[in-house]
């Protein structure tokens, strides 16, 4: 009988998770500053990778949001797999899969749109948050009533079936397969479906209909959360080689798709789906092998402090002014370093008010759970 390890929470999958949330706590603006201080071509390669494309194209500021999604999907095999295999009723899990995923498309409209009272048709209901709970929601969903082989088959069928929805399809009066913001079918759906204001008028890049393939980016976490809950202790490195060569492949398979159907995050193409899917694949991989094979853990602490209350920090900017904050105990340090370089520290001192406050929250024990 083989030994089956990682039974209980991957340290890595906090850690991944902390990373990604990083980027987005205000990292990214390290490599903005840095490119308008030195003019330098490296700084300004790097600070366009933290610049979304305006519609077609890729950059890795993309992957922040599918990374998150695919993690949520990591995690699915321990959480609610675990309860699968303490006999746990599957619909009372249904249940509560369905409770966090509506809780979390509240906190997206208020995240929006904050407290205030608003006329119906100014509430922007689409969001990130939204977008993870519903994905999160029907994958998980997927995952309790489907083993393996139908949970790829539910991969396969989103994504052929959302392309032909947009080879097939376009807004009335352009041409069959327009993949303009204007003319596809996608963005024309969500105008009818979608209640309240859209993000751009006539397009959400989180809208309703696109939510059909980011389900496929949380089913490709549980298929590589499924790989790592289920590894033999001695067959650790063969996964971490299995994973990395899955993520090359889907990220191969994107360019290729790219032909035919662009990558694209505002319509969260199919394509996009297997270019951050392989990415994160590999991400997934690299974190796993160094933090739980090899047991270096310590220079991951950042991270994970991050990880454990990540929806926290990503809603605290409605209710903390981290600026306030940060220029009231550090403006002396940016005085101190002087120009032009005061303001790259400023930016990290930001970065490191967020973390001291989180880990105060992780010393406490203090986590924000959906």
């Amino acid at each position: 009988m083989k030994q089956i390890i990682n039974s209980e929470r991957l340290f890595s999958l906090d850690a991944l998770r902390g990373f990604d949330m990083f980027l987005i706590m205000g990292a990214e603006e390290i490599f903005h500053k840095l490119a308008e201080i030195t003019n330098s071509p490296v700084w300004e390669a790097a600070s366009n990778q933290f610049t979304h494309p305006d519609w077609h194209g890729f950059a890795l500021y993309d992957l922040i949001f599918p990374l998150f999604l695919f993690l949520a999907g990591v995690a699915t095999p321990y959480s609610v797999g675990k309860q699968l295999e303490k006999g746990k009723d599957k619909q009372g899990l249904l249940f509560k899969v369905i409770k966090r995923g509506l809780i979390l498309v509240l906190l997206g409209v208020i995240y929006n749109n904050g407290l205030e009272l608003k006329p119906f048709s100014e509430i922007r209901f689409a969001s990130v948050l939204g977008r993870i709970g519903l994905a999160y929601m029907f994958a998980n969903i997927i995952y309790i009533y489907t083993k393996d082989r139908g949970q790829i088959i539910w991969f396969v069928s989103l994504l052929l079936g959302y392309w032909f929805l947009l080879m097939f399809g376009s807004a009335p009066g352009y041409p069959v397969g327009d993949l303009t913001m204007e003319g596809n079918m996608v963005s024309y759906l969500d105008t009818i479906l979608v209640p309240g204001k859209l993000y751009l008028g006539i397009h959400d890049p989180e809208g309703l209909v696109s939510c059909i393939p980011a389900i496929g980016t949380a089913l490709l976490g549980i298929y590589a959360g499924n790989m790592l809950k289920n590894t033999a202790a001695d067959k650790q490195k063969a996964t971490v080689v299995k994973m990395i060569s899955i993520g090359v492949g889907l990220v191969v398979l994107a360019q290729i798709w790219n032909i035919f159907l662009p990558i694209n995050k505002n319509l969260w193409t199919s394509s996009f789906v297997l270019q951050c899917g392989g990415i994160s694949m590999v991400l997934m991989a690299i974190f796993y092998y160094i933090i739980d094979v090899l047991g270096y853990q310590k220079w991951a602490f950042f991270f994970k402090v991050i990880g454990m209350n990540s929806i926290l920090i990503y809603l605290s900017g409605h209710f903390i002014d981290w600026e306030y904050t940060t220029s009231a105990v550090f403006t002396w340090l940016g005085q101190l370093v002087g120009d032009p370089y005061n303001v790259v520290v400023m930016v990290v001192c930001f970065l490191a008010v967020k973390w001291v406050f989180l880990y105060f929250m992780y010393k406490k024990k203090v986590f924000l759970k959906v």
